[in-house]
């Protein structure tokens, strides 16, 4: 398998939930999933981050948010 196809940077974002900056470290590519998925859901991706957040029960929110989109995408295609 060439690892080259796979490579991601992971990128600092800042969001503001709760009256407070949070910075988040998400690979781009799961930055623009969340975007598209508060777009679908119609909220702010500040929204949105802060539903993922309130309903986390364990890890930190980059990797809640990871499984998060991971989740909405396998349920979208399971609708499909």
């Amino acid at each position: 398998m060439d690892r080259r196809v796979f490579k991601s940077s992971i990128v600092k974002h800042s969001v503001k939930i709760s009256g407070q900056l949070t910075s988040l470290s998400l690979e781009n590519e799961f930055w623009d999933q969340i975007k598209a998925i508060a777009a679908e859901k119609e909220v702010t991706v500040a929204g949105y981050v802060e539903s993922v957040d309130r309903a986390r029960q364990n890890g930190n929110l980059s990797s809640a948010l990871r499984v998060a989109a991971f989740r909405f995408i396998k349920d979208k295609l399971a609708r499909a």
